[in-house]
């Protein structure tokens, strides 16, 4: 694969980083857009999360109206809308008033995860049954609400998504695991194999998405990206401290309780069990961090071996200008914005 034409993208969550408010975390997400924006990413998504205190990214679709107006380019979406905490036509409405004001820059990424824990999702949505038929239900209402389909016998005969708007944004299927890889074959949707939070298997599983894929009125072809934790930099003693940080993150995280902001200094005297360092060897496979070289070979085989041309960075730093820094070189070295 060339590298110069790999495209390369934004997932923010919209992290909450020690000293540093939530509403600050939110004008940190849109500065970040207008940046990327600038370098030449393709797509900015916006992730939805609850009852957390690292994580202030909520409402993806209330954010992408703010960063589609802050930004010119660069196309804006959710990484995702969690499906079983909204109704379908809440949401068709949501994106079709998102087509009205961006049209053809919106991207519509869905989940089926519900982005919390079960007591919080019980509360998002009362008769949520996190049931597979339900998301599949809701996925055939979907296309009926954004294409005014009117088949008689549904819901849709009778109910239409407000603004009736001509323009559909484009619609992508998260996976983790590969089971809703085949759904978005089914439907003709894009894929984005969540490699950040499932390290094992998303080559196969975009594979049989490839396979199985159906064309659609949406989408004639399979698109697929890959979406993973990523840190450039220059200085191998910010590589290092960052690599230490997502370690226990990604501990804490296994561990459950509430999680908080942390800074290097409060952690980097914390030993780990022998059953700790096994996971946390195992979650590093999640993450590529080093110099731009090291990223630009990194990179592309991760890209050679899902054969995808679109990867998408999600960076959370200690550091801010870390952070943008870490975009800024990723563009450089792979020519996005030439």
């Amino acid at each position: 694969m060339n590298t110069n034409n790999i495209r390369l993208s934004v997932l923010d969550q919209s992290p909450v980083r020690k000293g540093v408010t939530a509403e600050q975390a939110v004008q940190e997400t849109v500065a970040l857009a207008k940046y990327t924006d600038e370098l030449g990413y393709t797509r900015f998504w916006v992730s939805e999360h609850h009852n957390t205190g690292i994580l202030a990214g909520s409402t993806p679709e209330v954010l992408m109206a703010h960063l589609a107006g802050q930004t010119k380019n660069i196309r804006i979406g959710s990484g995702g809308v969690m499906m079983p905490n909204h109704s379908a036509l809440k949401v068709a409405e949501n994106f079709r008033m998102l087509e009205a004001l961006f049209p053809g820059r919106i991207d519509l990424g869905m989940g089926r995860a519900p982005g919390t824990d079960r007591l919080t999702a019980s509360v998002l949505n009362p008769s949520n049954q996190f049931t597979e038929q339900d998301f599949i239900n809701q996925l055939y209402d979907l296309i009926n609400y954004f294409h005014d389909t009117g088949e008689p016998g549904t819901i849709q005969a009778k109910v239409r998504a407000i603004p009736q708007v001509q323009t559909v944004p484009d619609m992508w299927l998260l996976s983790s695991s590969g089971e809703s890889g085949l759904f978005a074959a089914h439907f003709g949707m894009g894929l984005s194999f969540a490699h950040f939070i499932n390290p094992i298997g998303g080559p196969q599983a975009v594979a049989a998405y490839r396979d199985r894929f159906k064309p659609s009125d949406d989408m004639p072809k399979p698109e697929a990206n890959v979406a993973l934790f990523v840190f450039c930099s220059e200085d191998a003693e910010k590589i290092r401290q960052h690599q230490a940080m997502m370690d226990y993150r990604f501990n804490q995280f296994e561990k459950g309780g509430p999680l908080i902001p942390v800074a290097y200094n409060d952690i980097k005297d914390i030993t780990y069990s022998d059953g700790e360092q096994g996971r946390i060897l195992y979650n590093r496979q999640r993450v590529i961090t080093g110099t731009p070289a090291e990223m630009k070979l990194k990179l592309t085989k991760l890209a050679n071996d899902y054969k995808v041309n679109e990867l998408i960075a999600v960076t959370i730093a200690e550091d801010f200008n870390d952070r943008l820094t870490s975009y800024r070189l990723l563009a450089e070295v792979f020519e996005i914005g030439n």
